[in-house]
């Protein structure tokens, strides 16, 4: 709900605007927290929160919106009770930063939040690191002050897929799949900040006017978030079933774990060519999830020989080049189970099918 001014108050000498850092949650949409503006006024009777982070799953094809990359997110206001009581019953902790900024610049930036409501500006379209609740924050606090007075000084000797893994504590198979489907972009040098935590983390340093532009930390609130359990999603269901899989040694089984592969590997070349989310292009783990599995399956089960030969050997050549590929990257640990099961499967296909070499006596 918004809760919009026809004209923007002016606001006392006691207001305070501060950025709030909320805890991360079990859902996929909350597993990195989320950031929002505070515009505080006891004078006033003003105690409201801006968030960047709402989205509407009763857009018409949401999902197809989200996966092509067009979905539309939007900032919406909060009484700053019902922000706190939705955490609080989430169980989810809340810090408070101060910004230590002139009266004048608060008020600007209270009139630059509720003119980009008003204006439609407020409306944005999502983007995992570039654009998403917290970048949406950064950008309207640096445009108040005049100059990018926040800016990543932190963290940025390592890739954006290295920040992120942290956070995917107890979440075992949302950890695989984000490693497996994001692309080339995740593994440059996380220069911008995109994460809440990481904005926290940037304001405690930052400078404004030769002091600290943020007061020390507040607790909101405060829970133990620690990771869930799960009988399942963990590594040992995900070794378990490959090495299940390894000793079978069933030509079915062997068949539908190939099949399963090939079919992701055509799912991750398409959303890279569809989608206008960057992180999904360029996924060179292609090469493990190779769509040639899916021709080498039909040689396969044509009892093809030269082909099904021909075909294992150009898709261990691409395990090997992207093991190459993998050496230097965060989720090399996490795929390794998935290169040794497809490296052995293929193999002992490969040997079954060469042909015998003639003995010439």
């Amino acid at each position: 709900m918004n809760y919009g001014f026809a004209q923007t108050p002016i606001l006392s000498e006691n207001a305070r605007v501060s950025v709030l850092t909320c805890g991360t949650g079990n859902e996929s949409y909350s597993l990195f927290g989320h950031t929002a503006i505070r515009i505080n006024d006891t004078n006033q009777s003003i105690d409201l929160v801006y968030n960047y982070g709402a989205f509407d799953f009763n857009t018409p094809n949401f999902v197809a919106k989200f996966t092509k990359g067009d979905l539309q997110y939007f900032a919406v206001t909060h009484p700053y009770t019902d922000f706190i009581n939705q955490y609080d019953y989430e169980k989810r902790s809340v810090y408070e930063q101060e910004l230590n900024i002139p009266d004048s610049l608060k008020q600007k930036l209270f009139e630059n939040l509720n003119t980009s409501l008003a204006s439609g500006d407020s409306y944005y379209t999502y983007k995992f690191i570039d654009k998403n609740c917290t970048s949406m924050v950064v950008d309207i606090i640096n445009k108040t002050l005049g100059s990018d007075v926040i800016e990543k000084n932190t963290d940025t000797d390592i890739s954006y897929r290295s920040i992120l893994y942290p956070y995917f504590d107890g979440h075992f198979y949302e950890k695989l799949g984000t490693s497996i489907i994001f692309g080339k972009k995740v593994d440059k040098l996380g220069t911008h900040i995109f994460l809440p935590f990481e904005l926290n983390k940037n304001l405690k340093t930052a400078q404004f006017n030769n002091q600290l532009l943020s007061k020390e930390n507040k607790t909101l609130l405060e829970f133990n978030e620690s990771p869930p359990t799960s009988w399942w999603n963990n590594c040992y269901t995900y070794l378990i079933l490959l090495g299940f899989i390894i000793l079978m040694n069933s030509k079915i089984i062997n068949q539908v774990y190939l099949l399963f592969i090939g079919i992701l590997g055509i799912f991750f070349l398409f959303v890279g060519f569809y989608s206008n989310h960057h992180e999904l292009a360029y996924n060179y783990n292609i090469l493990l999830f190779n769509p040639a599995l899916l021709v080498l399956i039909y040689f396969w089960h044509t009892d093809n020989k030269k082909w099904i030969y021909n075909i294992t050997l150009f898709n261990l050549l691409s395990l090997v080049i992207y093991l190459f590929i993998m050496i230097n990257k965060a989720h090399l640990l996490i795929v390794s189970p998935l290169i040794i099961t497809s490296g052995i499967i293929l193999v002992k296909l490969a040997l079954k099918n060469k042909k015998p070499t003639p003995i010439i006596i």
